[in-house]
């Protein structure tokens, strides 16, 4: 019974994990680069109805209708993305009140769910869904069979870009100077480095990942769609990154905490334990703002060891 209860945690920890493991992935490398990315939920929602709407219009195989409904998710998701670094790199707005902005606009102001009314997607179940894969015939292996062996396309697509990303900060020249960038962009610049090219790159992969992370809500937590369906995730995601001390490694360990302790409630109350599912949905909320209430300091950003140029502007000085 408890190896049971244990294995189900795991398992749910994974599922609901994994949409916080690629959209902190993207937000990580946008931060690093010194863009603070407030916009995550909103790229997330957008990429969740154009997933939703492509897969229920599509007429053909559902393997073709998955992938392309996740590359559309990705482009809305470096679309939105784009013109947010247009804005906060180029014009140098605050970063904060414009992803603030794009929040409101993608998200609260009801654009994903106004997009949902049009096409009709309110009701309907998704037409295909993910499918899970018996790798290697290992799937029926008692506890990590299941875990390791039998999931879907996309959480294998996350475990690989967490070594990629590690692998690209820590072991390349490219990454290494997206690091200089985040830290000291006027040094970066002065080292023959593009701080806006940096920039304008990692926003735009961020908000591909953030886009994908919002259709995998579509396409494999949710049977149907729901307005606000990712219910705050891009905020779980961004106090992730920040827990996790911007390292990859440490990100996906901390979205799997977060994935376990989401479905705790549920998972418990279907095993008949009697506790108010509210204490364990509101936990993962109540550690988002605990951790932007920590980095808004001083004090805690040297603790914490965020880039030194985290959501500041930078204009080039002319000699």
């Amino acid at each position: 019974m408890n190896e049971s209860l244990f294995v189900d945690l795991l398992a749910a920890g994974l599922l609901y994990g994994t949409p916080l493991v690629l959209a902190g992935l993207g937000e990580l490398l946008a931060e690093r680069s010194g863009v603070m990315n407030l916009g995550v939920e909103a790229m997330m929602l957008m990429g969740a109805v154009t997933a939703f709407w492509f897969v229920q219009s599509f007429d053909g195989p559902a393997w073709l209708a998955l992938l392309l409904a996740i590359l559309v998710a990705a482009a809305v998701g470096t679309a939105m993305a784009t013109v947010y670094a247009f804005v906060v790199v180029t014009l140098r707005a605050n970063q904060v009140v414009s992803g603030l902005a794009l929040l409101i606009l993608g998200g609260a102001a009801g654009l994903s769910s106004y997009l949902a009314a049009v096409g009709s997607l309110s009701g309907p179940a998704a037409r295909f869904k993910l499918p899970t894969y018996d790798v290697l015939g290992l799937s029926d292996v008692p506890v990590i069979g299941p875990l390791i062996f039998g999931q879907n396309a996309l959480v294998y697509v996350s475990w690989l870009l967490v070594a990629l990303v590690a692998f690209y900060l820590y072991r390349t020249q490219t990454g290494l100077h997206l690091q200089a960038v985040g830290e000291d962009p006027r040094s970066a610049d002065a080292m023959g480095i593009s701080v806006s090219r940096f920039r304008y790159g990692h926003t735009m992969v961020g908000g591909a990942l953030a886009g994908v992370a919002g259709a995998y809500y579509t396409l494999e937590l949710q049977p149907a769609w729901i307005d606000g369906i990712t219910a705050g995730a891009g905020w779980i995601a961004i106090a992730l990154v920040i827990t996790a001390f911007w390292r990859p490694g440490l990100l996906l360990a901390g979205a799997y905490l977060f994935g376990i302790v989401t479905s705790l409630g549920f998972t418990l109350q279907a095993r008949g334990v009697d506790l108010p599912p509210e204490i364990f949905t509101s936990l993962p909320y109540v550690l988002t703002i605990v951790a932007v209430v920590l980095v808004s300091s001083g004090w805690s950003r040297l603790r914490l060891r965020a880039p030194a140029a985290l959501g500041e502007p930078y204009a080039r000085e002319e000699a």
